[in-house]
């Protein structure tokens, strides 16, 4: 055993420690037989394939899913944020306005989990423009300042990706490279400065997105990195404009909806409310209460709108 592994080891111990052993570990230490590889078609339930069989040009797994792979091949990038100020947690302020309201979404959702299964949690809104991905974002961030929670933040809007540009860092290769099976779980991940928050990018951009994010292979991606996380967020296209956020919620545990203060009409609302089954809508997130507290949303989406037209004389 490598001095890396027996650190690393000795680390999750000391974690397990500090939750004191109420906490059951949520990772594999131990490398499976086989290593697991892409199904040769992925949405039919406990579908498998081995390497002999596996579509041509399908990238097989040859590393065990655990923390040491998963921190040996996930990229280091130094994440630069055009506007510091939308990343309540990333710039060290834990006093910057904003950051308390986002404790006490961590400790309600906390609270949640005490009465049913989440931790797989779907983040949209009724329109564009509502704050949706300053949720998504600020919530994963939350999440791991708490003393060894590891989060993932995935960027599941691929018709107009956000987070990528708001942390900062490139947005490929990302998930539709993974769906579309281009790249592996841990090939598609990296992490930027704040420790064990890991962030997958839309990747590169797809022709269809809805016919995409239905193939079955999100669920497979979800079922094989989940033990490695306590968090896994994820933000999604407007719930009215298109139907890719009832797609992804039904991969998910739980949907967190957000509305914008006087802004979000009532009847879509309602309307986004309504595809998703009551067992799934954890909560609405009130955003945009104080028009000084949201910088973020001079650039929030700006190409789902539709440009005016010059008329021509």
């Amino acid at each position: 055993m490598s001095r890396i592994h027996e650190a690393l080891k000795k680390a999750e111990q000391e974690r397990a420690a500090t939750q004191g052993g109420a906490v059951q570990p949520n990772f594999a230490t131990t490398p499976v037989a086989e290593p697991p590889v892409f199904a040769e078609n992925p949405s039919e339930e406990g579908a498998t394939a081995s390497p002999a069989t596996a579509r041509p040009g399908m990238p097989a797994f040859a590393s065990p899913f655990n923390t040491d792979t998963l921190l040996a091949r996930c990229a280091q990038l130094e994440w630069k944020p055009p506007d510091p100020t939308t990343m309540l947690f990333l710039n060290g302020d834990d006093g910057a306005r904003g950051t308390e309201e986002f404790r006490t979404l961590r400790s309600r959702l906390y609270h949640l989990r005490e009465k049913m299964p989440l931790k797989k949690l779907l983040i949209t809104s009724a329109e564009p423009k509502e704050g949706k991905s300053f949720t998504s974002s600020n919530l994963a961030q939350v999440m791991v300042r708490q003393h060894g929670r590891r989060a993932l933040l995935i960027d599941a809007d691929l018709r107009n990706p956000r987070l990528d540009t708001m942390l900062g860092t490139t947005s490929d290769p990302g998930l539709s490279d993974y769906l579309l099976g281009k790249n592996d779980e841990f090939s598609i991940m990296q992490r930027g400065p704040l420790e064990n928050l890991f962030f997958i990018a839309s990747g590169t951009k797809a022709a269809d997105p809805a016919e995409l994010v239905g193939n079955g292979r999100l669920k497979l991606l979800l079922q094989r990195v989940e033990p490695l996380f306590d968090w896994i967020i994820i933000d999604s296209p407007p719930a009215v404009w298109f139907s890719d956020a009832s797609v992804l919620a039904k991969a998910c545990d739980g949907v967190l909806m957000v509305v914008k203060s006087n802004s979000t009409p009532f009847e879509k609302a309602r309307k986004a409310r309504q595809e998703f089954p009551d067992q799934t809508l954890v909560g609405v997130v009130l955003n945009g209460t104080r028009e000084e507290a949201l910088p973020y949303d001079r650039y929030y989406y700006e190409s789902y709108q539709k440009k005016p037209t010059t008329a021509k004389a």
